[in-house]
Order: C-alpha cells, then structure tokens, then sequence
C-alpha cells in the first residue's frame, strides 16, 4: 500500500542519504476536492501545500496531489469524488460540505480531511468533534455563524439602513436554512427587516439581484455558500451594477471588488487540512484526529468600491480591517 511506503520511506530518510532518498522513496498521492475554481484559491492552495510540508509531505520529494473541481457545480461532486477514489488516492482533501458527504459517500476506507465552514455533526459528515470515528476528520472554519457580525459589519458601514436582503442558495438547504433563522434573529434585536433572496444558478444571481428593486433593502448580506464562493466576481459586479453595499464571508468576493468580507481565513483553514492530511500520510487514523477548529477571523474591505457606493467609511470599521484594498 501507498501510505504504507510512505511512512516506512519518512522513517528511513534519516538513515539514507539524501540523493538515495529521493530516488528510492515512493510518492503518495492527495486527492483535493473543490467546490469552485482553482483560480479563486491561489492563497489557500499555498497554505494547503504549506500544512502538507510542515507534516513532512512535499511535490518535490514525496507527494502528488490530484485536483478536482466542481466549478460551482455541486451536483458533479459525487462523480469526482468517485473519480478519485478510482485513481486510488492515499487520502482525500475537500473544502465544501457537499464535498465532504460525497467523499464520505464514496469510500469507506480512505482518509477523507475536510475543511469547512458549517458544523460537520449537524450535516452528518461526523458523529462527534472529539471523537470522528470511520475514516472522516477535519477542520471548521468560522463562517455561519459570523453571519450576524456580518449584519452589524453593514449596519456600521451603511447607518442608515433600515433594510436589509440576504441572499440564500436553498439547493444547500441545511447550510440557508440555518443561516437564515440566525439573520433574522439579529434583524430583529437590531430593528431591522430582512427580505429573503434565493439564488442557486448563475441566472438565479441575476435574476435575485434584479427582485432588490421590488424590496426596500438597503444593503445585502450574501450567506455563506460555496457556490456564492465560486461567483464571488459576478456577485461583486452585480453589487456594483446596481449599487448595493454587500457583504459576504469570503476575501475573495472583496478582491473581485466586492465592498465587504468578514469571515475565517480560507487559507489558515486550508493550511490545517494539509497538516492533518500530511499526519494521516505518516501512519496517524483519522479516527483518532479530533476535528479541530480554525479561529483566525479577517476582514477585508475594498476601499474604491466604497467610493464608487458613495460610502464614508467609519474610522472603527477601518481600524478592524486586516486589509484595505485601495
């Protein structure tokens, strides 16, 4: 077995040299599984490949990793995952829930990390945080449940909101459900009304963006989903079209030139499934390997959309900001 070698090739590195190291050591193979596109992860891949090296897994000596991805395409998730469980891989990365259920789907026996921003017990990847079991472990990421911080983020940004849209994707039903239960519970100690939108396509975001007109929303709260996650630049665009302020949990909706993200690193999440994989590689169970939860929080504000909207920033908004894109 692959993983087999791997460890026996780690345990006698010290005792070869370091030409005959590389030649005779055998290469292990990670399977990464995504939600959206590569080019939307150039960050994270790097911390990813960052956490593979600390646990002593490298490209350059003694690791491959095969990438799939969905392209905002949950419903092709099953298949690829299948796909690498096919190609025989040594253990499975995925950063999507409807990624880790397929994965989880899809083999009993290899390791499958996930790195994710919902709760893994809740959505049945897991039955317990300490205590994973089977062959499935990972990492939580704060996203969900910073959605009411991402309220009040817009409400300082935009004072003068009385209203407010949040954008749902209910093909992800656990993941808007629950969001949308906990934004209406802020609206409400906030005063605020809160107009539900749905979208799950790309014509969907049109046409969600499009009912803003029929709503009195003054600002929009997009929830945390990864196929919102791989349109960050179209959602970006169309805040900007028809001039809403909006603020998701991702950087990258902000780089694209959205106005606002507020939520866990990716890449400090990312960077923890590649420790954890590289610790499965060395012999250690899933089973044994507790989820663990990536506490790193950032926010992002794009400082030319702001003056686009026509927005004065708030100078305790811009104290907190761990990057201002200028």
């Amino acid at each position: 077995m692959r993983r087999r070698d791997f460890i026996k090739g780690i345990a006698s590195s010290a005792a070869a040299c370091p030409l005959a190291t590389r030649a005779q050591q055998p290469i292990a193979v990670v399977g990464l599984l995504g939600g959206a596109s590569p080019a939307l992860f150039a960050g994270p891949l790097r911390a990813f490949r960052g956490g593979l090296a600390e646990s002593g897994a490298a490209e350059s000596r003694n690791l491959t990793i095969e990438e799939r991805w969905a392209e905002g395409r949950n419903d092709r998730l099953p298949d690829l995952a299948t796909d690498l469980v096919r190609r025989k891989v040594d253990v499975i990365v995925t950063v999507t829930t409807p990624g880790a259920l397929a994965a989880k789907a899809a083999t009993p026996t290899i390791p499958v990390v996930f790195a994710i921003g919902s709760d893994p017990v809740k959505d049945g990847i897991v039955p317990s945080l300490n205590r994973p079991g089977g062959n499935v472990t990972g990492i939580t990421a704060l996203t969900s449940e910073l959605g009411p911080k991402r309220l009040e983020l817009i409400s300082e940004i935009v004072p003068q909101a009385a209203s407010f849209a949040l954008l749902v994707n209910r093909r992800n039903p656990n993941l808007a459900n629950s969001q949308t239960a906990e934004l209406q519970t802020a609206a409400g100690r906030l005063k605020r009304e809160l107009y539900l939108l749905d979208a799950g396509t790309e014509a969907e975001l049109d046409t969600a963006f499009a009912q803003l007109k029929t709503t009195n929303a003054q600002a929009l709260i997009i929830s945390a989903d990864g196929f919102f996650t791989s349109h960050s630049r179209q959602l970006a665009a169309l805040a900007i079209q028809h001039r809403i302020p909006a603020v998701y949990q991702n950087r990258s909706f902000a780089e694209a030139g959205g106005l606002v993200s507020y939520g866990g690193s990716t890449a400090d999440a990312w960077r923890l499934a590649g420790v954890y994989a590289g610790r499965i590689l060395r012999g250690e169970q899933p089973a044994d390997l507790p989820v663990q939860q990536a506490t790193k929080v950032e926010l992002v504000l794009n400082s030319k959309t702001a003056k686009v909207l026509g927005l004065v920033v708030p100078p305790s908004v811009l104290a907190r900001a761990d990057e201002v894109i200028e």
